[in-house]
C-alpha cells in the first residue's frame, strides 16, 4: 500500500506549502490527514488562510502603506479612529492567532501519537525478529555440537 500524495487531490489546503506538496514527495500521514481535514471545513481554510497572511511580509509592508497614508492624509494627531482600528485588528489577529496555534498542538499530537504507534510496532517486529534469531542461533549450535560430537565419536571408534 503506498502513501497517498496530495498531487492527485485538486484542492491543495494552506497546511502544507504548495512547495511541499509536489508528486515525487510522500508526506507524513499526519500532516495528510489534518491537511485533509482542514481543506473541509470553510471556517477551518479561511483562519487558516487569515493567519498565513498576517504572518507574512506583504502583510507588513501593506500595513505600514495604509498607517504612512491615513496619518498623512486622512486624520489629525492624535489619530484615535486610526487607534481604534489598529486595537480592533490586534484583537482579531490575536485571536487568529491563538487559532493557529491550538490547531498546531493539535496536529504536533496527532504526528506524536502515530510515531508512537509507529515506533512500538517497529519495536515489536525488532524484538521478534531477535527471538527468532536467537532460537536458530540455538538449533545451529545443537546440531553444531551434536554434528562435532558424531564426528568425535567416529575417530574414536566409539558408538553413539
Amino acid at each position: 500500500m503506498t502513501t497517498p500524495r496530495f498531487g492527485d487531490d485538486r484542492r491543495i489546503p494552506q497546511l502544507v506549502p504548495r512547495r511541499l506538496l509536489r508528486d515525487s514527495q510522500t508526506h507524513h500521514p499526519a500532516v495528510l490527514e489534518d491537511a485533509k481535514r482542514r481543506s473541509q471545513q470553510f471556517h477551518l481554510r479561511l483562519a487558516d488562510r487569515i493567519t498565513t497572511f498576517a504572518g507574512s511580509m506583504n502583510f507588513v509592508v501593506l500595513h505600514a502603506g495604509i498607517f504612512a497614508v491615513w496619518i498623512a492624509l486622512l486624520e489629525q494627531y492624535p489619530w484615535p479612529i486610526l487607534a481604534l482600528v489598529v486595537s480592533l485588528e490586534a484583537i482579531f489577529l490575536s485571536a487568529f492567532i491563538m487559532i493557529g496555534q491550538n490547531r498546531q498542538a493539535a496536529f504536533q499530537q496527532v504526528k506524536a501519537d502515530h510515531d508512537y504507534e509507529a515506533q512500538e510496532l517497529e519495536l515489536k517486529t525488532n524484538t521478534e525478529l531477535t527471538r527468532q534469531i536467537h532460537l536458530l542461533t540455538e538449533e545451529l549450535h545443537r546440531r553444531f555440537l551434536q554434528d562435532a560430537g558424531k564426528a568425535a565419536d567416529a575417530d574414536t571408534g566409539r558408538s553413539p
